[in-house]
């Protein structure tokens, strides 16, 4: 069953200036300052997961680092060094990678379009949650074309994938498979990436309402995260806003499959 997210209503204000409008203008004023005080506080736990994952990368990095310059300054045998400068260019060549993860995320672009590679968005992304997916066992597929490139704000488009990758992630438990794809679609004139996973899938009836924000489908993982209901309609705004649309795919037991559709670049 596939299902494409509906634009989103915003909130009504009432025009009169009665008491029983103050108060209801009140009200409304609050349930908005809650929600986006409930966005913020997801953002910052996302932020805080991101971080512990990126210091633990790092810290391989630096022991690989380190143990091979000891190696190389312990052994005088040519090989032995030129396989030690080897290792800690590897080494830093990984710490590269997630660098520039990490300064793509929090790149601040102010929501500037420009012609992007949605496949260097898949990357970016999957470095930032290697961890995540290392621990646990998740098969990772890949069906990139490198010239499939999109009109849309690259900052933006990564924190909807690095949602969509986490939520497959929590939706599969363990030794699940992710695939990822991105092609060009000559006919809408547009560029898609899609983010599949093997977990249970989604109802039929839950489908229209996975934008609604509060509206989850999803129990808290072991390590408490999850279900907050937010993610999925933040991730409809964020796209709606670069001009492209959510496509959804589900079906119980055979998992899910969200596919983000943007202007091509000309």
């Amino acid at each position: 069953m596939t299902a494409t997210a509906a634009p989103r209503t915003p909130t009504a204000r009432p025009e009169t200036t009665s008491p029983e409008a103050a108060r209801e203008a009140e009200l409304l004023a609050q349930i908005d300052a809650m929600h986006a005080a409930l966005l913020e506080a997801q953002n910052m736990a996302s932020i805080g997961v991101l971080a512990s994952s990126i210091t633990h990368e790092f810290n391989n990095v630096l022991t690989t680092v380190i143990n091979y310059a000891k190696m190389g300054m312990r052994h005088e045998d040519p090989e032995r060094k030129q396989r030690s400068f080897q290792k800690i260019l590897a080494a830093g060549q990984r710490a590269a990678e997630i660098t520039t993860g990490m300064l793509a995320l929090a790149r601040g672009d102010g929501g500037r379009k420009e012609p992007t590679s949605l496949a260097r968005l898949a990357r970016e992304t999957l470095v930032l949650c290697e961890k995540e997916l290392s621990k646990y066992r998740t098969a990772v597929v890949l069906e990139l074309e490198d010239d499939c490139r999109a009109v849309v704000s690259a900052a933006q488009v990564q924190q909807v994938l690095l949602n969509f990758v986490i939520n497959a992630r929590q939706a599969m438990g363990e030794a699940g498979t992710l695939q990822i794809r991105t092609r060009t679609v000559a006919e809408t004139h547009t560029a898609e990436i899609m983010v599949r996973d093997t977990g249970p899938g989604i109802p039929a009836d839950a489908l229209p309402r996975i934008f609604e924000p509060f509206y989850s489908t999803k129990e808290r993982d072991e390590d408490g995260r999850g279900g907050t209901g937010l993610g999925l309609s933040l991730c409809k705004d964020v796209v709606e806003a670069n001009e492209g649309r959510i496509r959804v795919e589900s079906a119980v037991g055979k998992g899910t499959a969200f596919t983000l559709c943007f202007p091509l670049s000309i």
